[in-house]
Parts: structure tokens; sequence; C-alpha cells
């Protein structure tokens, strides 16, 4: 039975009030407050606010619970990735903070890190004693026009967007909502809401300002493509329901067993806004020059987070409102996983930048992902919620990790080329170590979050009778394990050269946040029955 509020209940909704009224404050701070204290203050307001955030999502654990009219379930699923979006985004927020000490690499020169390790016996070449201050991943001046002098003016000066933090919480936000929208109307405005302000921080980029622009522009062009797309098959829907509320929809189909072609297109259509958001095939193109572009704190975030969002949505929109046409999409969910898992494969093992391997293994991740979605039943829910669960944390840490490893002639430029990445390893075997851990689990390799992962979602396709997605997800992984084993035998097992990159030392929180990534990683995979009896109690959606 759907119990649906009378009136707006402020304490089912004080996780996601938290975080919009901390954004909110963010802004006033940019607006009021002297230079000298913003980053302080963002950085303070934003670590409180997802602190807080999270407390009021654990204090809420257990709610079952219609308000804004019926507009947002606060349920099982709701709580639980949304405490896993304000989990991924505290632990992001070391990497989004993190600032190297810069330095003037010559007359006339680019600016570069002066906090790089280097291998036994090799001077830092390049790297000078002169320092101009603190500098972060994001451009001084976004406005500037790249390689123009006010551009170099504000590198040099060390300025820092420090609107990246209200930003970052508007999108945040707009995560927690996503997935708790009732009705298409509010999964809307949930979707722009998250998706407008990751157009503005992936043009953020200090270093390679064009990349960082035009993945900006394709992800804001994409996006509106695929945000219409989305608001059509809203539309088609309502004109075939009278409704946008989810549980409305489902009523609708329940009294009408004929003429139900509307409504399965309409379900088509919305979810072609839905796959780009996941990076789901034919709907992926924008996935890996998105990556690869953005800044890689951004990347990081993005990646982890979005995904759960939006998987979080797709999920309530298939088992609460369309449930009775599943003979109808999940042929369509059949293609698009095994197409998601084949191109996603084929792609990263010819990849040759570190980046767009991981953006391709992403999408690999997707259809794996999507076998468990097609189950329909409450091991393909709880099963899917793991795995986002694991696959946050991962790619969470593997892209801060590419973020460590520099040019040495700049080494504020990032070096991602995989073939640079030879000896990295041995440079530093603490990165190394982590970021190895983290392959292996995307590897779906055992005593890792990934093989737990892949284990739950495959045996929930195959209890619902997936055999054929079990077979190619299986074929894919063991492809996959070849590009991930690649990466660690070229980091540890080839002679570093002279001329390598360097590894730039973060701060104490970003060291911690990677090695906490690591250590979920290996924790899920030899002790996932907590997390496990968790989902498997969520799972189960209110309508």
């Amino acid at each position: 039975m759907r119990t649906v509020a009378p009136s707006i209940e402020y304490s089912l909704l004080v996780p996601m009030l938290v975080v919009f009224g901390v954004a909110v404050a963010g802004v006033l701070v940019e607006a009021f407050a002297p230079r000298r204290f913003r980053y302080g203050g963002q950085l303070a307001l934003t670590v409180g606010g997802l602190a807080g955030a999270f407390v009021a999502v654990a204090l809420l654990t257990g709610t079952r619970r219609m308000t804004v009219m019926g507009a947002v379930a606060v349920d099982g699923p709701t709580l639980t990735l949304q405490g896993v979006i304000v989990l991924v985004a505290l632990v992001a927020v070391p990497f989004l903070a993190e600032r190297q000490r810069l330095s003037a690499v010559g007359a006339g020169a680019s600016v570069a890190a002066a906090s790089v390790t280097a291998p036994a016996g090799v001077a830092t070449a390049g790297v000078p004693t002169g320092r101009l201050g603190g500098a972060d991943a994001f451009t001084g001046q976004a406005a500037a026009v790249p390689g123009s002098a006010a551009e170099r003016a504000a590198t040099e000066s060390g300025r820092m967007h420090t609107e990246v933090f209200p930003l970052t919480m508007f999108a945040v936000g707009g995560m927690m909502l996503f997935p708790a929208a009732s009705d298409l109307l509010t999964m809307f405005v949930a979707l722009e809401v998250l998706s407008l302000p990751l157009y503005l921080l992936c043009g953020l980029a200090r270093g390679r300002r064009l990349r960082s622009q035009e993945a900006a522009l394709k992800y804001f062009l994409l996006g509106a493509f695929s945000s219409a797309f989305f608001l059509y098959g809203v539309a088609l829907l309502y004109g075939f329901a009278g409704t946008v509320n989810l549980a409305g929809i489902a009523a609708a189909l329940e009294r009408q067993h004929d003429n139900r072609t509307l409504a399965i297109i309409g379900i088509a259509v919305l979810c072609v806004g839905l796959f780009f958001k996941i990076s789901a095939v034919p709907f992926h193109a924008w996935t890996p020059d998105v990556y690869q572009g953005a800044p890689t704190p951004i990347t990081a975030f993005m990646s982890a987070a979005t995904k759960i969002a939006a998987f979080g949505a797709l999920l309530r929109v298939l088992y609460v409102a369309v449930p009775s046409l599943a003979d109808d999409w999940r042929p369509m969910l059949w293609v698009v996983a095994i197409a998601t898992m084949v191109v996603g494969v084929v792609m990263a093992v010819t990849a040759t930048d570190v980046k767009r391997m991981l953006a391709y293994s992403s999408i690999s991740h997707t259809g794996f992902i999507l076998t468990a979605v097609i189950a329909l039943d409450r091991d393909g829910l709880s099963s899917s919620m793991f795995y986002l669960i694991a696959y946050g944390f991962s790619t969470l840490g593997a892209f801060a990790i590419t973020g460590m490893v520099r040019s040495r002639t700049d080494p504020a430029r990032e070096v991602t080329d995989l073939a640079a990445w030879t000896g990295v390893g041995r440079r530093s075997p603490a990165l190394g170590a982590c970021f190895s851990i983290l392959l292996l689990s995307f590897a779906g390799i055992p005593l890792t979050s990934g093989f737990v992962s892949k284990f739950a979602v495959f045996q929930a396709a195959l209890s619902a009778g997936g055999l054929a997605l079990v077979i190619v997800g299986v074929i894919c992984s063991a492809v996959a394990a070849y590009f991930y084993i690649r990466v660690i035998v070229l980091m540890f097992f080839a002679e570093p050269p002279e001329d390598g990159p360097v590894i730039v030392v973060p701060s104490v929180a970003t060291r911690a946040s990677i090695a906490l990534t690591a250590a979920v990683t290996v924790v899920l995979g030899i002790w996932p029955q907590p997390l496990l009896d968790l989902v498997n109690r969520a799972a189960e959606f209110l309508h």
C-alpha cells in the first residue's frame, strides 16, 4: 500500500535540504567573503554539509514514506543510494581540494609542481625552487582564452576556483533527488540539477584547457539531447496514463491490458535519457572524451556518483512504473547490456590513454550491472546496489591516482599516456599497489569487491533465465583482465626510464582517501556479508 503524506514532511527531506542549503551558503560565500577566506570556508562548509547529510540519512534508516504529495519516495533503495552518494562525495572532497605548490620552470616557462618524487638517483629536472603559491586541478580563470596572458597570470598567481565546491554540492543534491523521485517531472528536475553543474565543472581543467572546454561542450550538447529524449518520453507516458506519478503509470498499465503501444514507445524514449547518464551503448560516445578532458577530480567524482544516481533512477522507473511491460523492455535491455559489455571491453583493449581506458572500463561495468537489472526481482535490485557501492569507491580511487602521475618537464601536467606509466609502481610502490588492487577489482579477481559484485549480478541474472547474458559477461570479464593486468605489468615489471614521469606527493587527506578506496575494495572482497545483508534488507521499492 502506498502511503502519501498530505503535505511536505521536511524531516524526510533533511539530507537533501542540508546539501542544497550548504550549496546556497557556498554561493553566498563566493559573493561576499574576502578571497583569502573562501578556500577554507568552502572546504569547511562542504565537509560539514556532507557529514551532516550522511548522519541525516542514517537517522532515517528503516523509513518507508512518501512525501511532497507523492513526488519523493523515502525507502530502502533511496536511503542506501543517497548514503553512498554522500560518502563518495565526502571521499572525493580531498581530491577537489588538493593543492600543489607551484613554481616557474625556467625563464618564461609554464608552472610546475615542486612536491614530486623521482626514481632513486634521478634528479627532478626542471623543478625549480622559487615558489609561486598553491594551485589545484582547476583553472585560475575559466573565462580567459587558453594560452592568453590573462590565463598565464591567473595560473602563476595560484588563484583557485572555489566555486567548485558549491557547484559540486548542487550536483550532489540533484544526485540524491534522482533515485528518490517518484514522479517523472521531479526526476527530470533532478536530472537537470545534477547535470548543469557537471557541465561547468568539466570545462575548468587547469591544464589542456582546449581539451577541457571541448569535453564540457560535448557533455552539454549530448546531455541536452538526452534530456530532450527523457522529456519526450515523459510526455508520451503522460499521454498514456494521464499522470507522471510512477505508481499511477503502473496502475494505468494494470487497467489497460490492450493498446499499450504509446506506453512502450514512451518508456523506450525515456530510457534513452537514462542510458546516456549510465553510459550504456549506443549512448556512450561522450564518456571517453569527457572523462579524459575534464579535471581529474571531477572525472573521479562523476564516474562514481553519477552512475550510482542514474542507475537508482533507472531501477525505480523499471521496477515501479513499468514492471508489467517487462516482456517488452527486457529484450531491449538484453541487447543494450550485451552491446555495452562487448563495446566497453573491446575499446578498452585498444586504448592507449589511462583515463580513456578507465572510461571504457566504466562503460563495460554498466553492462555488467544491467545484467542484474533485467532480473526484475529482489536479488536483481540488491545485487545492483552492491555493485554500485563497490564500483563507486573503486573507480573514485582509480581516477584519483591517475592525477598523481605528472610530466617531468612540467609536473603541473598529468601524464595519462599508457606507455609513460612504465615503472610507475617501482617509483611509488604504495601508489602502484593501490592502483593494482583497484584494477584487479575491476577485473573481478577473487578477494576483491569486484569479484563479489560480478558473482552477485551474474547469479541474479542466471536465476531470472539470463544464461546468455552471464556467458557474455564471463567472457568479457576474462578479456578485460588482459588490459587491467597489462597496466600492472607495465608498472612493476618494466624498467623505469630515466626521463619518465614523476609522482606527485599529495596531501595527507588525499592519501587517506586513496587508501580508503583500496581498503574498501579489499574488505568488501574478503568480508562482503554485512553489506550484502544491508542491501538485501533495503531492496524493496515503496510503490
